[in-house]
């Protein structure tokens, strides 16, 4: 049992890594939010976004140089469905709310596009080019300027009662920074052990591979959301959502089929139908589309809205592991 010993305490510092690097992240993000006055919808989509969105790029990059780039796709497009239908229900389920519009729109009209971008060459080619990666790769430096320009374009106006003074700037982006780290470190630790723990119990390891591994990669975005729920800054949450899933496809897989182009993985099929083209990218687009039309319309999400997301997340669960 000794052996069993050094996994479950590292398991448990990466949990703590998590938790205490979320706490300080948000912290850090909400505090810069509040010093531009901006919308923390905007931060969340763009910096928190980018900082969640790390694990993702680390993992995808290694396993495209180590020749695995299908790992990066179905890292991709699982971690789209984790943070959508898990990540984002949670989040609306247990406190769903009105949303601000505006700041909505540019992130999922990009997410849309990329999609769209990203299905038709999975339907048409099933070969992603470096063309491709090149192109995605535009797209992520192309939304970050419209964002930025949009930050900067309308700055909100402090609204009464908040304190004037303000943390120093400084300060919020070292508690970002450091989050950051802490949530890849804890996220590292936590998947490593986790799949040591997984194999000693007998576990097989395309089931740790699907759960662990889109699981820790999507750890940050877990963390982030839960804390942004505690702290009660839920918007910050739905836009790290949203604009982690934008930048899984064009800033991961950009990355990843720059570096290394891949076909579409062929070893799992329904009724002869290659899955991810029976069901990754459907379920990708149902759930995406169940997340942000409600909003987009009317400006609030619905508790009704997390509770099905949540249910599509556990029967496309249970689907992966019976295929």
């Amino acid at each position: 049992m000794g052996e069993m010993l050094k996994p479950v305490l590292l398991f448990i510092v990466g949990l703590l890594c998590l938790i205490k690097g979320g706490d300080w992240f948000v912290d850090g993000a909400t505090g810069i939010a509040r010093r531009f006055h901006l919308p923390e919808l905007l931060i969340g989509a763009t910096v928190v976004s980018i900082g969640t969105t790390l694990p993702e790029v680390m993992v995808s990059t290694t396993s495209a140089l180590t020749g695995h780039g299908e790992i990066a796709y179905g890292n991709a497009i699982g971690s789209v469905i984790c943070n959508t239908a898990l990540i984002a229900a949670i989040t609306i389920a247990v406190r769903p709310g009105k949303v601000d519009q505006a700041a909505l729109r540019t992130p999922v009209t990009f997410f849309f596009v990329a999609a769209v971008l990203y299905a038709g060459v999975a339907y048409t080619a099933g070969y992603f080019s470096r063309g491709i990666g090149l192109v995605l790769l535009a797209m992520f430096a192309v939304y970050m300027i419209v964002t930025v320009r949009q930050m900067t374009g309308k700055p909100q106006s402090p609204t009464a009662g908040e304190p004037a003074e303000e943390a120093p700037l400084a300060k919020n982006l070292l508690l970002l920074a450091v989050g950051a780290a802490l949530i890849a470190v804890g996220a590292d630790l936590l998947v490593d052990n986790g799949t040591l723990i997984a194999q000693a119990l007998g576990v097989p390891e395309a089931v740790i591979a699907l759960t662990f591994v889109a699981l820790g990669t999507s750890l940050p975005e877990l963390v982030t959301a839960i804390t942004s729920l505690i702290k009660g800054h839920g918007a910050l949450s739905l836009g790290n959502v949203i604009g982690a899933n934008l930048f899984n496809l064009v800033l991961v897989s950009g990355v990843s089929v720059s570096l290394a182009p891949f076909s579409i993985p062929q070893d799992s099929t329904i009724a002869g139908m290659n899955t991810s083209l029976v069901m990754d990218l459907p379920v990708m687009f149902a759930v995406m589309l169940l997340l942000t039309v409600p909003p987009l319309l009317k400006g609030k999400l619905y508790r009704s809205q997390g509770l099905l997301l949540l249910a599509i997340y556990a029967a496309f669960c249970v689907i992966q592991f019976t295929i």
